[in-house]
């Protein structure tokens, strides 16, 4: 029997892939890449700047199997479709993807659905297309910028700050706006001002007048003796009502959301983080089980700078407002808003699929955060479309001597769009000018003075950023793009160059030291304009006008100069060696705390003459090794107890479980072996573990450390970075290196004698 050839979708995420297939059916299988299958490589540039800026691609070491598993699949398809994420990034990985696939470059192979619902990918069915080879060079851009940057830039911060640093085109001037911030902060001088109010009898009750000026001209009290004098002048003064004025004011609708007001509004109405918002977002994307359904796509694609919206959302829309809420919450024309120019209009706001699904609907069936994320971006998709809100707003002059009162008032006429969706601020103004509905005045009526109310304050520093604050920075300031927002700020903590503060974000010592020397050697990258105008010639390549290797070459030459400036000179911002009067038992000197990967260790100043290190406890102390026989390790396997028993090879942990389970794990070193240092991460002895399959060196504290080294620790520190050395053999003969794999220290064994 013929076997019968499926055709075969590729999709990124796995999250997707069941909802995809149930749209697809029969004669469709559906593959996820999980992302990038193909990347720069890790350890080396990969991109040669002396030929066009050529980069080299390898796929990923985790990417492996899921490609030889991709390449069998597909070599049985009779049609092979891409469907991976409708924006940059999905483009290049259709490419890469096609690349490994050996697929024609003008094939008709590429299909976006903005929405994972049956109508969405049936109509991506029937429109495919060739890869869009300009999408791709603007990704290829970007990647290859950013690797010239964080490749170049990153070990010119760890000569001169400390080790394991990083820089990168968006983090860093995204770091430059938390520490500048910082700065204002710790250079604003507060002022003191005086509100000042002079109650006033009505014929129905009290209100409450603000001094604005003094004959026509802008007032502003500084101090007591100001306001005592002002009260002075007021002393019998008439309370004459000069004007007064009525109107009908209209506050529009917000926009549909794009990733950045999501992300701002889910932070301060919700108080999701980043990472919160990202991963529910991201669920209501690839689908939700629902009984009776299976998985659901709930919301539209998440990662969008575009609010428009397709005419079909808004005439279903529309017909549910009109339905639910009455004609008079419908405006008379659809509302439309106008998305930056930098958007890529491709793609709509976030919206949900079927407005049929409501919050209530579904919610029994998602969790605290996913539920919350979907009411709020339902509600606020839905009141896009609505009326305006109408006030009914009133402004009273009133004036006293050669003093100028003010007070305005506004009480809720029509609510508007905000039956549904109004911000915090929207509610705190309605419910604080609810109160301040003013009593019926008229031009030339006499008030009465009752009292006065004055208020003594303080000018206030601006607020440090939160993860929604400095999002809406990164927006309006042209910093990277929706997909980068999230991660971008994520690294700055992973860095440890930001903390928290509560709800804010505050930069470390590190992060402070790190902007500095950045901004000395790199200026331009390093500027926030400079930096939106790099999106912008980056976007421009999506369009077609420029090589994306003709940007780059402008970007380069300038920043090359910069970063032999930066290698060349002595200029340093590490710390030095702290003196201590612990004295090295091998030589006699004054050891020296230093800063390595783990942290602090005290190190021997007669390196590399006398190698003797020891490692510090956080409170600065030697930490005194335990005894390296211990019985407390679990069986990885089986999870019991281990025990120590002694066999003609020595003392070993053996599983008490045995026969039914054999693991077992040596505790002996070889014979004449040097002794093992200490763990450098708990201080516990370092072991020679000797299986029936390898041999490689690991802690005693095992579980609760896992630390390893595959080659033996000579007992040395590296004197660049304070990681552990070890021993190692290669073509040329014995020599000893550096264990972190980010530095490239090492000497010939010769020397180690």
């Amino acid at each position: 029997m013929k076997e019968h050839k499926l055709n075969l979708v590729i999709i990124e995420g796995i999250g997707k892939l069941e909802t995809v297939q149930k749209y697809l059916g029969a004669g469709y299988k559906v593959f996820a890449t999980g992302g990038h299958v193909r990347d720069l490589p890790q350890k080396r540039l990969a991109v040669d700047v002396k030929n066009d800026f050529e980069p080299t691609y390898v796929v990923m070491n985790d990417k492996k199997k899921a490609v030889d598993d991709l390449k069998k699949v597909a070599s049985s398809a009779e049609k092979i479709l891409l469907a991976t994420d409708p924006d940059r990034e999905g483009e290049a990985i259709s490419w890469h993807v096609a690349t490994l696939l050996d697929i024609p470059a003008d094939a008709p192979v590429r299909i976006e659905f903005n929405e994972i619902s049956k109508t969405a990918v049936q109509n991506a069915l029937a429109h495919p297309r060739a890869i869009d080879k300009n999408l791709v060079d603007a990704q290829q851009a970007r990647r290859v910028l950013d690797r010239l940057v964080g490749y170049k830039v990153s070990p010119v911060l760890c000569k001169k700050i400390q080790n394991n640093l990083s820089a990168g085109r968006v983090q860093s001037v995204t770091l430059r706006l938390v520490v500048e911030r910082e700065r204002e902060i710790q250079a604003f001088k507060s002022e003191e001002y005086w509100n000042f109010f002079s109650v006033l009898a009505t014929k129905d009750g009290e209100i409450k007048a603000a001094l604005v000026g003094k004959n026509g001209e802008k007032l502003k009290q500084s101090s007591k003796a100001e306001v005592d004098a002002i009260k002075e002048d007021l002393n019998g003064a008439t309370y004459r009502v000069e004007s007064v004025k009525k109107t009908v004011t209209h506050a529009h609708p917000y926009a549909p959301f794009i990733t950045s007001t999501m992300q701002q509004d889910a932070l301060n109405k919700l108080g999701m983080s980043l990472k919160q918002t990202s991963a529910a977002a991201q669920t209501l994307y690839e689908g939700v089980e629902l009984p009776g359904e299976g998985k659901v796509a709930l919301i539209t694609y998440i990662r969008t700078d575009s609010t428009r919206v397709s005419s079909q959302a808004i005439a279903s829309a529309r017909e549910y407002i009109g339905e639910k809420y009455g004609k008079e919450y419908l405006p008379e024309k659809p509302n439309y808003y106008a998305s930056k120019k930098s958007a890529q209009d491709a793609h709509e706001a976030i919206r949900p699929i079927s407005l049929d699904r409501t919050p209530a609907s579904v919610k029994a069936h998602l969790s605290k955060y996913n539920y919350q994320l979907y009411d709020l971006i339902y509600k606020r998709f839905l009141a896009s479309q609505m009326s305006d809100a109408t006030y009914d707003s009133v402004a009273v002059d009133i004036k006293a001597g050669e003093y100028d009162f003010h007070i305005t008032g506004r009480t809720p006429k029509f609510d508007g769009f905000t039956k549904v969706y109004a911000t915090a601020t929207d509610k705190d103004k309605i419910e604080k000018e609810e109160y301040e509905k003013l009593p019926e005045l008229q031009e030339g009526d006499i008030l009465d003075f009752i009292r006065f109310e004055c208020e003594q304050k303080f000018t206030k520093p601006p607020a440090r950023y939160t993860e929604a604050s400095l999002v809406k920075a990164m927006e309006e300031k042209g910093i990277g793009r929706p997909a980068t927002y999230t991660p971008t700020v994520t690294i700055l903590f992973s860095r440890k160059y930001v903390e928290r503060d509560g709800r804010a974000i505050k930069p470390t010592e590190l992060g402070i030291k790190v902007t500095d020397m950045l901004i000395k050697y790199f200026p331009d990258f390093m500027d926030v304009g400079f930096t939106a105008v790099m999106e912008d010639r980056l976007d421009s390549i999506e369009d077609g006008g420029r090589r994306w290797q003709d940007i780059i070459s402008d970007f380069y030459k300038p920043f090359a100069v910069n970063l032999e400036a930066a290698k060349s000179d002595d200029y340093t911002l590490k710390e030095p060696d702290e003196p201590t009067d612990y004295v090295c038992e091998k030589c006699g000197a004054n050891m020296v705390i230093k800063t390595g990967r783990f942290g602090k260790f005290l190190a021997c100043p007669n390196y590399p003459k006398c190698k003797n290190t020891k490692n510090l406890d956080a409170d600065g102390n030697i930490v005194q090794p335990p005894p390296v026989e211990t019985s407390d390790v679990v069986c990885e396997k089986c999870g019991a107890v281990m025990v120590v028993k002694t066999g003609k090879y020595g003392k070993f942990l053996a599983c008490p479980n045995y026969p039914k389970c054999k693991n077992i794990v040596n505790l002996e070193g070889e014979k004449n072996d040097e002794a093992l240092p200490d763990c450098p991460k708990c201080g516990k002895p370092l072991k020679k573990i000797t299986t029936r399959r390898s041999t490689f060196y690991g802690c005693s504290g095992y579980p609760d450390c896992n630390f390893t080294l595959a080659a033996r620790p000579t007992g040395e520190k590296c004197p660049q970075c304070g990681s552990l050395m070890v021993a190692k053999t290669g073509k040329n003969g014995n020599y000893v290196k550096c264990s972190n794999k980010d530095c490239s220290y090492k000497h010939d064994a010769k020397d180690d004698k």
